[in-house]
This record gives C-alpha cells, sequence and structure tokens, in this order.
C-alpha cells in the first residue's frame, strides 16, 4: 500500500516580500515566500553576512543576554573604526537540538549586518566576536507572538518539528534557530519565529493557483 500525503499550501513566485514585522528597524532581513501552510510558512533568503558570538549556559535566555551585550557594544562603536553601525532586525540565536542533561549548551546570537556594511564590516574589538556568512537558504518557519523566552522557544520549536515530521518534511536535525523582531521596550504586538533549514526541495500541492496581485502571484 502507498500513501501519499497532501500539503494545502499556498505558494509564491518568488518576490522581494516587505518584511512587516519589522515596526522598529531602518532595514530588515527580506525573503521570498514559497509556500504557507495553516501552521508554517516555507521562505527562500539570499545570501547575507551577520556579525555573531558565543555564549555557553544552561537556557537561552541567558547565554543570549550575555551575548546581546557583546554585540551592543560592537554596533554602538566597539570595532576599529569607532562607527556605530544601526540595529537591523531580526536577532537569531542558534539553538542547539541536543543537549546533556544538567550541562550547559552553546548559543550563537547574531546581528544582521545593514547593507552598508554587508561587504566591508569594520572588524570587532572583541575577539569573541566573528562574521558569519549565511548563504543562500530555505527555511521553514513557525511564527508566535509575546516573549522569545528559553521555554516557548522549545515549545514552538517543538510544535513545528512535530508538523514537519507528519508531513514527512525534511529539515535540519541538529539545530534551529530563535529569531526575534522586538526590542526589550515593545510590550504589545511582539513577533517571533522558529527556523529549521529545508534539506529537500519543500512539498508543495500541485497543480498551484496563480491570481495576479500586484507584484505578487498567488
Amino acid at each position: 500500500i502507498i500513501y501519499f500525503s497532501i500539503i494545502l499550501c499556498v505558494c509564491y513566485r518568488p518576490s522581494n516580500s516587505t518584511n512587516s514585522y519589522c515596526t522598529e528597524s531602518k532595514e530588515c532581513l527580506q525573503f521570498d515566500l514559497l509556500c504557507r501552510t495553516k501552521e508554517y510558512e516555507v521562505r527562500h533568503y539570499s545570501p547575507t553576512r551577520w556579525v555573531s558570538t558565543d555564549a555557553e549556559a544552561y537556557f537561552m535566555g541567558v547565554g543570549a543576554a550575555l551575548a546581546f551585550r557583546r554585540l551592543y557594544q560592537y554596533i554602538t562603536g566597539a570595532n576599529e573604526r569607532g562607527v556605530e553601525i544601526e540595529m537591523t532586525a531580526p536577532v537569531m540565536i542558534k539553538v542547539p537540538e541536543q543537549t546533556q542533561m544538567w550541562g550547559p549548551a552553546l548559543y550563537t546570537l547574531s546581528f544582521l549586518l545593514p547593507s552598508a556594511f554587508q561587504h566591508n564590516p569594520p572588524a570587532p574589538t572583541n575577539d569573541k566576536l566573528y562574521f558569519t556568512d549565511m548563504p543562500e537558504t530555505d527555511v521553514y518557519v513557525w511564527s508566535y507572538g509575546g516573549w522569545m523566552l528559553s521555554i516557548t522557544s522549545r515549545l514552538h520549536a517543538h510544535l513545528l518539528t512535530k508538523e514537519l515530521n507528519r508531513v514527512g518534511a525534511n529539515y535540519n536535525h541538529t539545530h534551529h534557530y530563535a529569531v526575534g523582531y522586538d526590542s526589550p521596550l515593545k510590550l504589545l504586538n511582539r513577533h517571533n519565529e522558529v527556523w529549521y533549514l529545508v534539506e529537500e526541495e519543500p512539498p508543495t500541492t500541485s497543480p498551484i493557483k496563480k491570481i495576479h496581485i500586484g507584484k505578487i502571484y498567488v
């Protein structure tokens, strides 16, 4: 017996998407929306450069706070040119899937470099900072509101993997990304995401309905 899984998606041709989640930053990471279900999206991202740092901690929130201070110092002048760099969105945390019981995990926090510094960013003065080049990639995305805490991030990561496993999606099982768009000062209408990297062609439905709406094909 052969079973076929059908995923009901609204699929898009690639287009430069205006990221409506960035309400506090002048520059935001753009993406092409490839597919959307009721539970998650599939997005395509072009190559980008980030400034990153690692922090070892028992909880993601603690590690993120330590790493955030280093990165914030970098964009406020702790770099070889002494220049201030605009804050961008989102902030991305690489979270390992497997952690040792009662042991700390290694978290990597990254700030997206603005367009003016994508190709020639100033070197950090702190040797714990480094640049990360994110290649062209597709990701599965689960969105949620509220605060991106250790427990809520893990919960939503579990919900996304449960759905991806249900539909037979192929994704990277070694780590995921906790992605936040808002500053700590924003109290309402916050937006957070969980990302898993696509390892093969994401599943979609066929045929695809195409209705012309402005520059986006639905």
